[in-house]
């Protein structure tokens, strides 16, 4: 297939979710006075909407991190797309004050990020999924000024092929469940947790169980635990108890922007400790009042002489086998090393994420990535991946670069500002190589 000359475009997005919409904002602030005039930019992303964690907006859940922390705040204090520019224009800034709060329901948040986007409609694509990526067949071997980057339709199947001088790639984190465990109607990951919850009756679950000592985890057990009160809610976690996550002032300093410099720069032994000791401000931990609001109803029901929040510490999920409308989980029990199984009608892994693997997408054009010692990508400072130099294209990572630049690569902490440091890059570049010319795309 052939490339439209309005198919031509200075960066290519894959994936729209909030790092690539921060990445857009900067693209478009940032380059707003470039000499070489506008960016000729277009997104693609498989969902058919917009969409942020969309089955973990649970009632009354907050963020975890500030509302500074937004999509461009603390790139652009006075930028039109910053969180406090929504509230405003929604009428509720001064509500929004007075609840005296930095965190914001995740609700919120979501219409904030669902207002920022709704300003980048005419060049973002959804339902459209990149398939593959590679190098134009009629590439000059010496240097490579452009990637093909093929679109499917996720609706009709069609697929098109667009060309870029640089490719942005924000797929997200992949949902992790143990091997041998696959999601079905009644076995979900939370990921999926609110659309598969509301698809079976709730006089259906008379037993739960949700696997996880995270914050997912544990949000997720309470609202079960408040909305089938006639269910017994059991709780699987490897360790004693859930652990709180440190958010004290020095330790959240990991996030700080400047933080990763001393992560990339760093030597090997610094990089050990700041996964050895500020791990706990993210992986495996739950927020302060999560858990205390879990402990005081188990509380309550020794209380009252009832029992129908079950924790299952020290315990390990080894199989999980349906029978039925119910799973049977087996459980090995870390204290005395005995087993146990467990029947429940519905079955939650709240086990995490994995890092993004672009390898999938570029396909044949990995082989031109360069690797380190340990197989993982290396990736620049300003998140391009170090490539052969037969191709002079840029492909950037947003997510899969923990190695590299620390903690908050798959975080929003950082977004706003690393969305900048790509679009700046981006545009370093171009005001060498010159401006692309093109149209606006046409969502598929």
């Amino acid at each position: 297939m052939g490339v439209n000359a309005a198919e031509i475009y200075d960066v290519v997005g894959v994936g729209f979710g909030p790092s690539n919409l921060a990445f857009a904002i900067a693209l478009e602030e940032n380059g707003a006075d470039s000499p070489a005039g506008p960016v000729a930019s277009a997104f693609f992303e498989r969902q058919s909407s917009f969409g942020w964690h969309r089955n973990m907006l649970l009632p009354s859940t907050t963020m975890q991190v500030s509302f500074l922390k937004d999509l461009a705040t603390l790139r652009n204090p006075v930028s039109r797309f910053g969180f406090i520019s929504f509230l405003h224009a929604s009428g509720r800034l001064e509500q929004f004050i007075n609840t005296q709060t930095f965190f914001p329901t995740r609700e919120e948040f979501h219409q904030y990020l669902e207002w920022a986007q709704e300003l980048f409609s005419d060049r973002v694509s959804y339902g459209s999924e990149v398939a593959g990526i590679e190098l134009p067949p009629e590439a000059d071997p010496e240097t490579t000024q452009h990637l093909r980057i093929t679109v499917r339709s996720r609706a009709g199947g069609q697929t098109r092929t667009v060309a870029a001088r640089n490719v942005v790639i924000s797929t997200g984190l992949v949902p992790q469940v143990p091997d041998g465990v696959e999601s079905d109607e009644r076995v979900w990951h939370s990921s999926e947790f609110l659309e598969r919850f509301r698809q079976v009756p709730a006089d259906s679950l008379k037993k739960v169980a949700v696997i996880g000592a995270g914050q997912s985890g544990a949000e997720i057990a309470r609202f079960l635990y408040d909305s089938l009160p006639q269910a017994q809610i059991y709780a699987i976690i490897p360790s004693y108890g859930y652990s709180i996550a440190d958010d004290t002032p020095f330790a959240n300093r990991v996030f700080d922007s400047s933080a990763v410099d001393d992560y990339y720069f760093g030597t090997e032994r610094a990089r050990e400790s700041f996964w050895r000791y500020h791990k706990n401000t993210n992986y495996s931990v739950a927020d302060d009042e999560v858990i205390r609001d879990l402990y005081q109803r188990m509380y309550m029901e020794e209380l009252h002489g009832t029992k129908r929040l079950h924790i299952r510490n020290m315990a390990r999920v080894t199989n999980v086998k349906r029978m039925g409308t119910e799973s049977r989980l087996s459980m090995e029990l870390l204290l005395d090393g005995g087993s146990q199984d467990l029947d429940v009608d519905a079955l939650v892994f709240a086990t995490g994420y994995d890092s993004m693997d672009p390898s999938g997408v570029l396909g044949e054009l990995d082989g031109y990535c360069l690797r380190d010692g340990a197989g993982r990508y290396q990736v620049g400072r300003d998140y391009r991946l170090v490539t052969t130099p037969d191709v002079s294209c840029g492909i950037y990572l947003q997510g899969g670069t923990e190695h590299t630049h620390g903690l908050t690569s798959s975080l929003l902490s950082n977004i706003a500002v690393r969305g900048g440091e790509i679009a700046d890059s981006i545009l370093q570049r171009r005001s060498v190589d010159g401006p692309t010319t093109s149209g606006l795309i046409t969502p598929a």
